[in-house]
């Protein structure tokens, strides 16, 4: 059996490490590795390791820092199909979407490069009689990532890029569900030309979260997951003096107006709900049908539902992979389940899929539920599976409504020809990304990530100016250089222009 191990201080290492976690392949259902889960003190010698680098990257003039950022980002677009399978054998999604998750991580590398024109600081001269003020951004220390396991090329590239080019070193500490991506990550850093220490991977469980968490020489931390867990990240981390970042879960909806062109429209839908087998947390998973669009819609989303093909993530032919785990399958058929008791109608059912040559693989079917309300299982609950549930409203307002009424705040979409309801929408609702006829609007590297209300805990979203703002902080300096001899007329007095 192949054993994942930890990465820290430029080579691959076992640690302190004797517990393990299996890692499948969700297409078969087979076991294809173990990972090894850190113990406090393999999580103390990837700090102790990064803390070490701290000494010298942090001084590394923005030139050199942005010469191994290209060379880095030269490997992983070279290494794009290599890592897209990986993301395949252990995630389970489609090559194609996993390629496509490659490619946004990418990006982010890319803006990273950027960053001699990114910590640029502000000069005003003369602010007094021969006093001039300035200020620059600096880098925090140690800083921590923990990720998810639904992208783990794409999130951990959110965070490691921006923190590393602002001088920082680096933790992560990816999911132990599809841990190798991060140790070849780690190698590409280092063929790359990255000092060792700068970059580090310690694989685990709630034992290597708290550890970081709780480590005083972690200076921040950025969270993806759920909810509950990123509330208790962004407490702990933040009464132990840490700054935290963490994104929590999501309940995205897309709202569809009489007007729509409806194929278009389930077209869109079906790729945002079903695409990775719903597990995004920009995934569409409520569906809101206003005034008289409802039955049209139903009509033409069943049949682009059941036309999507269902296989593993590695056949071309495949549109749609299994979930990530036999646990996360049953419980999204649980939950249809108790939709179905609750009253709703199950209009493309999804359960008992099963794939010709794969009968012990993790799939559900693309499922669609009709007759929702919000006081349902299948509408309160995170399903995070392919699952898209259909409510009703009258108008726009009762719509923006019912979204405003849902504690989570990630993301969002409006279906409609009417620009003057679009930017009712878009004013209206609180979230914190918005698409207008497009059901994904994850934004692009050079504009930040991030939800409201319950889907972010934290002041700064994750990559894009934000991310930059969240692994730096300012400095500013007032210098003033008096001539020789110069008579010194010191006050008591509070210093004020002159």
């Amino acid at each position: 059996m192949r054993t994942i191990q930890h990465w820290v201080g430029g080579r691959a290492t076992a640690g302190d490490s004797t517990r393990t976690g299996p890692v499948f392949d969700p297409a078969t259902g087979k076991q294809q590795a173990e990972v090894l889960l850190a113990e406090a003190s393999d999580v103390d010698a990837a700090v102790s390791a990064a803390r070490r680098a701290f000494e010298t990257w942090s001084q590394v003039s923005l030139s050199h820092r942005a010469s191994i950022l290209f060379a880095f980002r030269h490997l992983m677009h070279e290494r794009a199909g290599e890592l897209a399978e990986v993301v395949t054998e252990e995630h389970g999604k489609v090559r194609s979407d996993a390629l496509g998750e490659v490619q946004r991580g990418l990006e982010v590398v890319e803006y990273a490069c950027g960053i001699p024109t990114l910590l640029k600081g502000e000069y005003t001269d003369q602010v007094s009689t021969d006093v001039d003020s300035f200020s620059f951004r600096s880098p925090l220390g140690v800083v921590a990532g923990i990720t998810p396991f639904n992208f783990p090329a794409m999130v951990p590239a959110w965070m490691y890029p921006i923190a590393i080019a602002c001088g920082n070193t680096f933790v992560l500490k990816p999911s132990e569900r599809d841990p190798s991506l991060s140790t070849m990550v780690a190698e590409m850093w280092a063929e790359a030309g990255l000092p060792d220490g700068v970059f580090n991977v310690v694989n685990g469980d709630k034992v290597a979260v708290d550890a970081l968490l709780d480590h005083p020489d972690v200076e921040a931390l950025s969270f993806v997951g759920s909810t509950p867990i990123a509330r208790y990240i962004h407490e702990r981390g933040s009464a132990n003096r840490k700054r935290v970042q963490a994104l929590g879960g999501a309940k995205n909806h897309a709202i569809v107006l009489a007007d729509a062109d409806l194929d278009y429209v389930s077209d869109h839908l079906a790729a945002a709900a079903f695409g990775s087998a719903g597990e995004r947390c920009m995934a569409i998973s409520a569906t809101v049908a206003v005034g008289s669009a409802g039955d049209r819609l139903l009509e033409v989303l069943d049949d682009r539902a059941r036309a999507v093909t269902v296989g593993p993530g590695l056949d071309p032919s495949s549109q749609m992979g299994p979930v990530i785990t036999a646990a996360a399958r049953d419980r999204i058929l649980g939950l249809i389940d108790r939709g179905e008791e609750q009253g709703a109608e199950v209009t493309v059912d999804g359960r008992g899929l099963t794939v010709p040559g794969h009968e012990q693989g993790f799939f559900v079917g693309p499922t669609v539920i009709d007759q929702v309300t919000t006081d349902m299982d299948v509408y309160t609950h995170e399903i995070f599976g392919p699952v898209l549930s259909v409510l009703r409203a009258d108008t726009v307002d009762d719509a923006i409504d019912l979204i405003n009424a849902n504690p989570y705040g990630n993301g969002t979409a409006v279906f409609t020809r009417d620009g003057g309801a679009a930017r009712r929408f878009m004013r209206g609702v609180q979230v914190g990304m918005i698409g207008i006829n497009v059901p994904v609007p994850v934004p692009m590297a050079f504009h930040s990530f991030g939800g409201w209300k319950d889907s972010l805990f934290g002041d700064l979203h994750i990559h894009g100016p934000e991310g930059v703002a969240f692994y730096s902080r300012n400095k500013v300096v007032t210098s003033r250089w008096p001539e020789p001899n110069e008579e010194q007329a010191a006050s008591l007095d509070m210093p004020t222009a002159t």
